[in-house]
């Protein structure tokens, strides 16, 4: 029962609250709404910068997501390896990025992204080209150096999943495959990957779901800019229910076609993994 009225309270309420709002034409200041119906969705798929934040955060996701899940695979399986000294310092090492507050390392970033900054410095001294305003001054630079900077930070977590999944693997099958000669790369091939495919499937869900609800690193370094090129579904949620007060409905509409979409998404990516079992 605890756990239920807990259900109830933070998640169902919450969730059919947003529902009918964004149905409606609220207003927070004088708490008085009007039912429109899908007004504000209609208004959200006719809306050009609906599109834009769309199109960055699929740009964002579907170019973090592969990297991200691939390096985690690969650093997985080099500290699973008994063959590497150190292991638990390079497990510990790789994963502290994502135990960081994301606003510190967001901060860390805008500084050595700025242009007196480290990156351009280097740059600079190895007489490479380089954005001389910073790089998240630029369109065509901002949204690709907060990608490769998600990148950095979410592959420890993930390489941990990796790890643990690894972990469950019978050490018998490997046995057996050294005794009949097996390589490195097929045991991976034949055994590694094949049974880290649970593992796999949840790893590329959540990391979706957390691309897609990308906000904290937006606000802090960029606020959408430069000229729309870090706009995305989240800040824009963010920015119609909380800077434009007047518009509470329309972005309770925005969340749910992300929510729409995720769910999609996930399906699909389910139906894959297991088509391929």
């Amino acid at each position: 029962m605890p756990w239920l009225i807990t259900l109830a309270v933070f998640w169902i309420y919450p969730f059919c609250s947003a529902l009918y709002m964004s149905l409606t034409d609220y207003q927070p200041l004088t708490d008085t709404s009007r039912f429109i119906g899908w007004a504000n969705y209609a208004k959200a798929f006719s809306d050009p910068m609906f599109y834009k934040a769309l199109t960055n955060t699929l740009i964002f996701s579907f170019g973090t997501v592969p990297i991200t899940a691939t390096l985690a695979l690969l650093l997985a399986t080099a500290v699973n390896s008994r063959l590497v000294r150190f292991r638990e310092f390079f497990r510990s090492t790789y994963f502290l990025p994502s135990v960081t507050s994301m606003v510190v390392i967001a901060l860390i970033f805008s500084n050595l992204y700025s242009g007196d900054g480290y990156i351009n410095s280097l740059l600079k001294m190895l007489n490479l080209p380089y954005p001389a305003r910073g790089w998240l001054l630029e369109p065509s630079t901002a949204l690709l150096s907060i990608m490769g900077m998600d990148v950095w930070m979410s592959t420890g977590y993930y390489m941990v999943l990796f790890l643990a999944g690894m972990q469950t693997i019978p050490t018998d099958l490997y046995e057996a495959a050294d005794l009949s000669g097996a390589s490195a790369w097929q045991k991976f091939w034949r055994i590694t990957f094949p049974l880290l495919k649970p593992t796999l499937l949840f790893v590329l869900v959540i990391n979706t779901i957390k691309s897609f609800q990308v906000f904290i690193e937006i606000y802090v370094m960029t606020k959408g800019g430069p000229m729309g090129s870090t706009l995305t579904m989240v800040y824009m949620v963010f920015d119609n229910a909380f800077d434009k007060m007047n518009m509470m409905g329309y972005a309770a509409a925005l969340a749910f076609i992300i929510f729409g979409i995720l769910l999609v998404l996930s399906i699909i990516q389910m139906t894959f993994i297991k088509r391929q079992d």
